[in-house]
């Protein structure tokens, strides 16, 4: 069975800006969905045995190389098993937050997602990451070029030479400017900015199941 598969990576629950506008994305879904919440269940940190279990026979494994790699499987055979993702990852700390990192670590392996020697089994397959942030990252911005979470889920997610997803990315920025004073200015810049996002949001979950937008 196919699947859409959404990986949730904050840790705000229902006040996450990233999850409000997935769910945006989720209303106009049709199909079945897979969804893995990193925050309430977190992919283990990659460790050693997780690392060696890879190359050891499945029958000289020790029993901590095992456990390890019933969780790659696990994770590894749930993310081939979709054909359409949804990647709900805000900026913390300018890069992704660390149960993200945790999943990626986890699920790219050479011969089963990754490939060295030819595309890897889940090219072009479509994905849509979600990422708000506080401020704003774009040219003029006074943190422009401080942005290190979206170049590197593009060359992750989307280069052919890593996992080889059709990467779409929706920003919803400044989600700080109605807390905090000084960027009170920037509120209707916020506030176009959360528009845009839910509308790009409901077209990609619309036009991925086959649906005109409304």
């Amino acid at each position: 069975m196919s699947y859409l598969l959404h990986i949730d990576a904050s840790s705000l629950g229902e006040a996450s800006v990233s999850r409000q506008v997935a769910q945006s994305f989720r209303d106009e879904w049709q199909g079945p969905v897979v969804h893995r919440d990193l925050a309430v269940a977190p992919a283990p940190h990659l460790s050693a045995a997780g690392i060696t279990a890879r190359t050891t026979d499945p029958a000289a494994r020790t029993p901590e190389q095992a456990k390890a790699m019933a969780v790659q499987d696990e994770l590894i055979e749930e993310f081939l098993g979709a054909d359409a993702y949804l990647f709900t990852v805000p900026m913390y700390n300018l890069t992704m937050p660390s149960v993200f990192k945790a999943w990626l670590d986890q699920i790219m392996v050479a011969g089963r997602t990754l490939s060295f020697d030819g595309p890897p089994p889940t090219l072009g397959r479509p994905a849509t990451v979600i990422s708000a942030r506080g401020g704003g990252y774009g040219p003029g911005a006074p943190k422009h070029g401080m942005d290190h979470l979206v170049p590197t889920l593009e060359t992750v997610l989307g280069h052919p030479d890593n996992l080889g997803l059709d990467l779409t990315t929706v920003l919803p920025e400044l989600t700080m400017a109605p807390y905090v004073p000084m960027l009170a200015p920037l509120l209707p810049l916020h506030e176009a900015s959360m528009t845009k996002a839910h509308d790009e949001a409901r077209r990609l979950g619309s036009t991925l199941t086959g649906r005109p937008t409304a």
